[in-house]
């Protein structure tokens, strides 16, 4: 397994995530108890996760509405101008162009060529997670796309090192989109946190979040390479979240229930569990 914790990681390996939300003290609340974190104010509206006192997540408050709630994952960049420019080349494009964050980095925010969007942090002040592979920190970041050949061609020739070079162990990984999701979900990132137990975190879940509907299919288990999914197929889930008002069109969201396709997994060792980020209350 990868190391911990490091002063700048190596490009192309997860460095960070952040979640945008429509209620941050309600994240705070939620993600506080299930994952043992305390906050701080960081810049702009934003609040630190931290873990043990280590810096493990962010949560903002969305500016639109109308935007999903999702995790977004972001990976090292030692020049995030010059991956912008790779990332176009590539066929990809640039959500957000390279700009400095209060000191702590260079932030950038793309979409590979199926449209999945991800994150780039070159690391300043900041250089990403304190702490990960750990019971309340990042564990993985899965990509859900329609051709996983083509994704690997992209994300390998944007960051080849991290994924393929030798001796890697990325933390990342891709699949089909219709092994999980019905065909018209989109290409996303999924994020996924460690936990100690699956079970006892499904049920915190239930608890904070008012419960998570899932659809007639039972879990099921996918094995990953040194790992295993277990995964409610076409999970539909209630909030992750306390509530929001209803007013979404369903099928939207990543997890099925609606509200935006972003979500993120909690984990126990290896095994992720889905805990959705997507709020969509009964």
């Amino acid at each position: 397994m990868a190391e911990n914790r490091a002063s700048v990681y190596a490009e192309g390996v997860p460095c960070w995530v952040d979640a945008q939300l429509p209620d941050v003290d309600a994240g705070r609340r939620f993600y506080g108890e299930l994952f043992g974190w305390a906050f701080e104010e960081a810049y702009g509206s934003s609040v630190w996760a931290r873990l043990d006192g280590e810096p493990v997540a962010a949560l903002a408050h969305k500016t639109d509405g109308r935007m999903p709630t999702v995790w977004t994952v972001s990976f090292a960049t030692p020049d995030a101008e010059a991956t912008v420019r790779r990332i176009r080349t590539a066929g990809g494009q640039v959500v957000t162009a390279p700009a400095p964050v209060d000191g702590a980095g260079v932030a950038a925010l793309a979409a590979d060529p199926e449209g999945a969007v991800f994150g780039l942090w070159q690391a300043g002040g900041h250089p990403g997670f304190g702490v990960r592979h750990r019971p309340g920190a990042f564990a993985w970041a899965q990509l859900y796309a329609r051709d996983t050949g083509a994704a690997n061609t992209f994300y390998g020739h944007l960051f080849h090192e991290a994924l393929f070079g030798p001796g890697a162990e990325p933390d990342f990984g891709r699949a089909p989109v219709s092994d999980v999701f019905p065909d018209v979900m989109p290409p996303h990132f999924l994020v996924h946190f460690g936990v100690d137990d699956c079970e006892a975190a499904l049920g915190a879940v239930n608890r904070l979040g008012d419960g998570c509907r899932r659809g007639r299919s039972p879990p099921r288990t996918e094995r990953w390479p040194s790992s295993r999914t277990i995964r409610g197929r076409r999970s539909r889930c209630s909030s992750a979240e306390p509530s929001r008002p209803r007013g979404r069109g369903r099928g939207e969201c990543g997890c099925g229930c609606g509200c935006g396709y972003g979500s993120g997994d909690v984990r126990a060792g290896r095994a992720p569990v889905q805990v959705p980020t997507c709020a969509y209350m009964k």
